[in-house]
């Protein structure tokens, strides 16, 4: 008995192992709820009770070159719900982050290699949450050096942030004014502390919100100017019944509009120019982190 207890242990270790080897590019997946995906959910209004309706389409299937980072920081098989463990005070549903997956591989031209989604996002949460030092942002922080670290030998790298957030701050019209130069703060904290001063990131412009300031917000969103930041708006994909959350059609072509927003920010020429050249961006990344570093210090 004890022997089959060890063997199994055994396979169990190299199958984890086996799934860490195959991870190639990471994407860390954070902000509220229509990140941690909604798509499906849905609200019996004679028990107040919210049940996910478990229609996956086919953009969100399994697929073997699809991984998530676990709430036990291991590397499993990428299913739907993807926040299932992260999110867990509320029902998850359908989210961006497969089907940004999955377009993302379906580009033949693309180099990347089997992909390593990182969930962070919590519903119902505002920018001030993911402040630098809060819990939030200190779990983000460590489930990406997690991640990294796991498949460090593995020459796997950081490719990006998927940011969806801002529908919390509707409600506040000091939250609603700030909220430019928060996010800014935001996502330079993230990449300073993930040593990645160029992280690529694209962020959501909301289409719904909790209060009467969603236009406000989304000025302040399509206001940013950073380096290496991308926005992909959200308005005009069908809501939910509730008006707050995306449909699972329209997470499906968000994921969609974030991979061809990807694309046109990281070209798939680059990448493939990268493996040929003995991966020149690498040192361009060391470069501007030198220099990131003098300036900060």
């Amino acid at each position: 008995m004890m022997m089959l207890f060890l063997l199994f242990l055994s396979l169990a270790s190299h199958a984890s192992s086996s799934k860490e080897q195959h991870v190639k590019s990471i994407f860390i997946l954070a902000g509220q709820s229509n990140m941690a995906g909604r798509g499906g959910v849905v609200n019996d209004t004679l028990t107040g009770i919210t049940t996910w309706d478990g229609v996956v389409p086919p953009e969100c299937l399994p697929n073997k070159s699809i991984f998530r980072l676990s709430a036990n920081l291991t590397w499993v098989e990428a299913r739907e719900p993807l926040h299932a463990d992260i999110d867990v005070e509320k029902t998850n549903g359908i989210g961006p982050g497969m089907p940004f997956a999955s377009a993302i591989l379906a580009n033949r031209a693309s180099s990347i290699g089997a992909i390593g989604l990182v969930p962070c996002a919590i519903g119902g949460t505002n920018l001030s949450q993911w402040e630098r030092g809060s819990f939030l942002y200190r779990q983000m922080i460590g489930r990406a050096k997690a991640a990294l670290l796991k498949v460090n030998d593995n020459g796997a790298s950081m490719r990006g942030l998927l940011w969806y957030q801002g529908e919390s701050d509707t409600t506040s019209i000091e939250d609603a004014r700030s909220y430019k130069a928060r996010l800014e703060t935001f996502f330079g904290d993230l990449r300073l502390d993930l040593q990645f001063p160029m992280l690529p990131i694209i962020q959501v412009a909301i289409a719904s919100g909790s209060g009467p300031y969603i236009e406000t917000i989304r000025e302040a969103q399509m206001g940013i100017d950073l380096l290496n930041v991308r926005t992909v708006d959200a308005k005009g994909l069908t809501l939910e019944p509730d008006r707050l959350h995306l449909t699972t059609p329209s997470q499906v072509r968000l994921g969609e509009m974030l991979a061809d927003a990807y694309f046109q920010l990281i070209p798939s020429t680059t990448s493939n120019n990268a493996r040929r050249n003995g991966h020149p961006c690498l040192i361009i990344h060391f470069v501007i982190g030198l220099l990131w570093t003098g300036m900060t210090t």
